[in-house]
């Protein structure tokens, strides 16, 4: 039993911070980098010019980092309080067996576990993919990428206080 995708699920807290760093990215991070770069060609050929690729690939990074936070702020699903009512969803934490191995952890997106330190998995992984909607005492199993079948167990679900 799975539910329906229903976007990434972040705190308050956590939108506003992800809002403020794309904010910043965009007004001040894409001035600040295109002033390197231009400031790096300047100093010549741009063939054997480290400083000058060197900002070229922060700015990718920049631009990669700015595109991830449309998503996830596009696709935002915020609530404070996402609370378990036992069964497994974006947004809980989750203690279950693997494999006979017990293992606790954020069922969400790593962007709300900010400062905690705690373990975040995603919705979207295999694991999470099996997991979601399964209610505690249940069981279930799902292949790894690499083909591996891993039995898991729900042992509890809590709400997370970030």
């Amino acid at each position: 039993m799975t539910n329906a995708p229903e976007g990434t699920w972040l705190t308050q807290e956590a939108y506003d911070r992800l809002a403020g760093e794309l904010s910043q990215l965009v007004n001040v991070g894409r001035k600040e980098i295109a002033k390197k770069i231009s400031e790096a060609r300047d100093e010549g050929d741009l063939k054997e010019n480290g400083g000058y690729h060197a900002a070229r690939e922060e700015q990718g990074k920049i631009e990669m980092r700015i595109v991830r936070l449309e998503q996830i702020l596009a696709d935002a699903v915020v609530d404070d309080e996402r609370e378990s009512n036992g069964l497994v969803a974006a947004g809980t934490v989750v203690t279950l067996t693997l494999n006979g191995n017990e293992q606790r952890f954020l069922l969400g997106s790593p962007e709300i576990s900010e400062g905690t330190e705690i373990d975040v998995f995603s919705p979207d992984s295999p694991l999470g993919q099996s997991i979601l909607g399964l209610a505690v005492g249940e069981e279930t199993s799902y292949a790894a990428p690499n083909g591996k079948l891993f039995a898991v167990k729900i042992i509890s679900v809590e709400t997370f206080i970030g």
